[in-house]
């Protein structure tokens, strides 16, 4: 059954043409007994009204008012297929351009009043005509409200479909710009992790294989440096993964995101490396937010991998932080050779120039400022400015 109905969903024409044939015969039998020529006419337009109808309901409306309007000039008495007035006033209420609904809406409303003038019933007053023809009118009127209705909930529910499916959109994009946003945060908390503890391992390397055969002691100590550093790296890294991993139901508990109170710790390792590093605080410590406290511990150990990376073997650095009303200002400095223009202009080929791009990310997440670029009298300077809020 459910078949045969969806055959049938699939094949409107073909149901129309079944009831635009039954209409025909039904005719057929009216036009025989009263032996009418002039009926057949009508009785075809008619049935070919509803047999179109889905396809062309503007087009079948006109012809169905001038198949009516024929029969009222030459007085030719209405047949069974006269319904098909009725059927097509529904049809193009409920899918025809506004001047045909318009329209079917006039037809319905005179039509019965026409047939009364023209074909007058029993009434003896012209009360009872009257309401005769109202009547008469009701079953019209009632088709093109039904129609108008379907038409109208028709455009309610594919309004709900498209609101649905712009809601939809809207979820997959901010899902998108949601990943975008981790993936950015993730790679610039594995930059920073990364690049500064692997640059020290580096040059701890490289110096306890120049003083290996020269200095034992020297070379146990650059080797303890690098041990330490990678265990340092892992126990970052960990926390990394942690905080990933981690769900709602977690029971787990991940090291703290570093803050301005371990840079004393960061500045020692970047001392112990081989920099040598002037530290200052001016102001009154106080809590930040979370997000301040790792963006300053962040710029400060990208700035300080970057000197030992570009400032060359004789560089110095210095960091000097100050609390200020509103803002914690930060200046981190070295009077080496400085990095190259399109590093800290908008970053290099093959992955240079990420740490300073992560910088001025992780600031703009802030609302801060941040300034780069040589340092008068050679060198490299980086000023920023984060707002002071309370910590969360």
């Amino acid at each position: 059954m459910q078949r045969l109905y969806d055959f049938f969903r699939r094949h409107p024409t073909m149901v129309d043409g079944f009831w635009a044939f039954v209409l025909l015969g039904l005719s057929a039998l009216q036009i025989v007994s009263q032996s009418n020529e002039l009926e057949i006419p009508p009785a075809v337009a008619l049935s070919l009204v509803v047999a179109l109808r889905r396809r062309a309901p503007e087009k079948m409306l006109l012809l169905a008012i001038a198949t009516g309007i024929a029969q009222l000039v030459f007085q030719i008495t209405p047949t069974p297929g006269n319904f098909a007035m009725l059927v097509i006033v529904y049809t193009v209420a409920s899918v025809g351009a506004r001047w045909a609904r318009r329209l079917a809406l006039l037809g319905s409303l005179s039509a019965a009043g026409l047939y009364e003038l023209r074909w007058p019933s029993g009434a003896e007053t012209t009360w009872g005509h009257m309401v005769t023809a109202v009547f008469m009118t009701i079953p019209f009127a009632l088709a093109w409200v039904i129609g108008d209705s379907l038409r109208t909930r028709r455009a309610y529910y594919a309004q709900l479909e498209e609101r649905a499916e712009r809601l939809q959109r809207e979820r997959e994009a901010q899902a998108k710009a949601a990943v975008a946003a981790e993936r950015a945060r993730i790679a610039r908390e594995l930059h920073d992790v990364v690049a500064h503890n692997v640059s020290v391992m580096v040059v701890q390397a490289d110096g306890a294989a120049y003083v290996l055969d020269a200095s034992p002691d020297q070379a146990k100590q650059a080797l303890s440096t690098i041990s330490q550093t990678g265990r340092l790296a892992l126990a970052e890294m960990r926390r990394l993964l942690g905080l990933l991993r981690a769900s709602d139901d977690s029971g787990g508990e991940y090291v703290p995101q570093p803050g301005v109170d371990q840079l004393g710790d960061l500045i020692d390792q970047v001392r112990g490396a081989g920099l040598p590093v002037d530290f200052a605080v001016d102001g009154t410590p106080r809590p930040l937010s979370s997000g301040v406290e790792l963006t300053a511990y962040r710029i400060v150990q990208e700035a300080l991998t970057n000197t030992r990376k570009h400032g060359g073997p004789d560089a110095r650095a210095a960091v000097h932080i100050t609390y200020g009303d509103s803002e914690l200002q930060m200046l981190i400095e070295d009077d080496g050779r400085g990095a190259q223009h399109e590093l800290y202009e908008e970053g290099g080929a093959d992955g240079l120039g990420q740490g300073l791009i992560g910088m001025r990310e992780r600031i703009a997440m802030v609302g801060g400022t941040l300034d780069t670029g040589p340092r008068p009298g050679g060198g490299f300077r980086i000023s920023a400015a984060l707002p002071l809020k309370p910590g969360r």
